[in-house]
């Protein structure tokens, strides 16, 4: 997806120099709750690994794998990912080339 619109200065400085402030000003003017970016920091700050699958069989969706032991379930609702539930175990590695074959 391109767009032509134009980013001011300030901004492009405040996402070099500071980029986790600009993502919660960012929230903030978009009105996302500020625990959600401290949610999402707290799960995926700390990983060292984060695997993405494909779901296999009539289902669409994805499966997030985080250090190979914990793994979040998602699921296709029409025209966006839905989820679904998380488990924990071990896992093996995950396909790296996984956005290798979506059309261009």
């Amino acid at each position: 997806m391109k767009t032509n619109k134009k980013i001011n200065w300030l901004i492009k400085l405040l996402i070099i120099l500071l980029p986790k402030r600009f993502l919660q000003w960012e929230a903030w003017r978009r009105e996302v709750a500020p625990e959600r970016l401290r949610y999402a920091e707290h799960l995926f700050s700390d990983c060292k690994r984060i695997d993405i699958q494909p779901l296999c069989g009539q289902t669409r969706g994805f499966i997030l794998f985080l250090d190979s032991r914990f793994s979040i379930w998602f699921f296709q609702d029409g025209d966006h990912f839905t989820f679904d539930g998380y488990e924990v175990g071990e896992y093996g590695a995950g396909e790296v080339t996984v956005f290798d074959r979506l059309a261009k």
